[in-house]
């Protein structure tokens, strides 16, 4: 491992995963909104076969679909990569929720019809109107489940971690998201980050150089400056190319390439369950 340098003064953090939990969070949700509509009184708005499979989820089973989901969310920013060179973030949250109904459709748990576009509602995203009746919930449901992005639950050693690091650093997020959802996900849970950045506002994507270089240059640093804190191993890969100071916090279920730890990329490690962001702050010299 590596000393922090010296002139260490901006933390920058990606969120997903390694700041918020993602995959029980969302599997959470999951779960209880399905009991909440399989106990709902009016039980003719549900149809039988739907209201069968549902009642056979087990949460174990929403949570294999919420890491599904997921996976096809990402294979839709690396498609517009591949593509476009490029990711409209906002449009990528859109898909997001698009993604719900079609993946639920799979399974049996929601009931898809030929779209009727002249009575489509414009407040709902375009694929939530093929939505049907006897469905495990209706398309303004799909569409606030479909957001669950938007406000992940912290990690139990984050908010306090950072507000040690606040004492002696800047703490800022760097994702590969647009800010408006990251404020709302800052704001839900009261995050207490010194300032909101995210990959849009550098017109690009991680670990593009763009982003690492883009972020350090608005907060007015140096590269030498700046740590990157991920859970990711190709996030720190991208971050220390740059010149940052790499710090990896292992979080459950949350590496997706493994191989690079053959690498030996990061500079400081903490490993799943040595305290997180706490013992971060206690090896950067934060007295708590």
């Amino acid at each position: 491992m590596k000393a922090p340098p010296p002139q260490l003064r901006v933390l920058f953090f990606d969120v997903f995963g390694t700041c918020v939990a993602q995959r029980t969070p969302v599997a959470d949700e999951l779960w209880r909104a399905a009991r909440e509509a399989l106990e709902s009184p009016d039980e003719s708005s549900m149809g039988s076969e739907v209201r069968a499979k549902a009642t056979e989820m087990s949460y174990e089973q929403w949570f294999e679909f919420g890491g599904e989901w997921n996976k096809e969310s990402d294979k839709f920013v690396r498609s517009s990569i591949a593509e476009h060179g490029s990711v409209q973030w906002e449009a990528v949250d859109e898909q997001r929720v698009g993604l719900l109904p079609k993946l639920l459709a799979r399974r049996g748990l929601i009931i898809l019809r030929e779209r009727a576009s002249a009575s489509a509602s414009a407040s709902i995203p375009e694929a939530l109107h093929d939505v049907g009746e006897g469905s495990l919930w209706s398309a303004s449901q799909l569409e606030h489940l479909g957001r669950v992005w938007h406000r992940l639950t912290p990690w139990p050693d984050t908010c306090r971690g950072l507000d040690l690091l606040n004492r002696r650093f800047a703490t800022v997020t760097l994702s590969n998201t647009y800010n408006g959802l990251l404020k709302d996900l800052v704001a839900h849970s009261s995050i207490p980050f010194t300032h909101v950045y995210s990959a849009d506002m550098f017109q690009s994507f991680k670990p593009n150089a763009q982003v690492y270089l883009g972020a350090a240059e608005k907060m007015g640093v140096k590269a030498e400056e700046c740590a990157l804190v991920a859970a990711h191993l190709s996030d720190l890969k991208g971050a220390k190319a740059c010149g940052f100071y790499a710090i990896y916090v292992e979080r459950p279920l949350e590496e997706k390439t493994p191989e690079l730890r053959e690498e030996n990329i990061p500079d400081l490690v903490i490993r799943e369950g040595e305290g997180g962001f706490v013992a971060l702050a206690e090896k950067l010299g934060v007295v708590a």
